[in-house]
């Protein structure tokens, strides 16, 4: 099984993208449970809460990967939880940063299109856009993980996500 991460700041079209990419390549999603978190929540969340999506987010994540399924696309994981946590709180948390993230494949979605508002996207700014990023990639420097960017239209992003996966396999 091919673990594939997406990662990215908010209206990069991870969830679209993990969607199609599963379809394609016959695999499962693993939707970002911090979403699922945040649209029940009725305060604003905290670090705690945080350290509760990372483990909601790992425990579904073995759930489906004990399914085997040919290409398992995480719709973000451990180094996103940590990047949101750095970019609201404004430092690194060593519980997240301290967890593993067990991708084989890490694509990362550039902000390079257009955001699209929802009831929990908060980052709309150009240059909120930028920082988070720059969060992001700082993350994956930390955990010294490489990733691929993946950027331009949907069209584009599709076809880099599809090769990057397939010379993988």
């Amino acid at each position: 099984m091919l673990r594939v991460t997406l990662s990215g700041v908010e209206s990069t079209g991870k969830s679209t993208l993990a969607a199609e990419l599963a379809t394609h390549f016959g695999g499962m999603v693993v939707w970002e449970f911090g979403r699922t978190y945040t649209e029940v929540s009725v305060r604003p969340l905290t670090l705690r809460d945080h350290h509760a999506i990372a483990e909601g987010h790992a425990s579904h994540a073995l759930d489906i990967a004990a399914q085997n399924p040919p290409v398992l696309i995480e719709d973000t994981d451990i180094v996103m939880t940590t990047a949101w946590a750095t970019m609201l709180f404004g430092k690194r948390d060593p519980v997240l940063a301290g967890r593993q993230s067990r991708a084989d494949l890490h694509l990362l979605l550039l902000p390079d299109v257009p955001f699209v508002p929802d009831p929990v996207r908060m980052f709309a700014e150009p240059s909120q856009r930028q920082r988070f990023h720059d969060i992001v990639v700082a993350e994956f420097k930390a955990r010294q993980l490489a990733f691929v960017p993946v950027s331009g239209s949907w069209d584009e992003r599709r076809h880099s996500a599809i090769t990057a996966i397939e010379g993988t396999l």
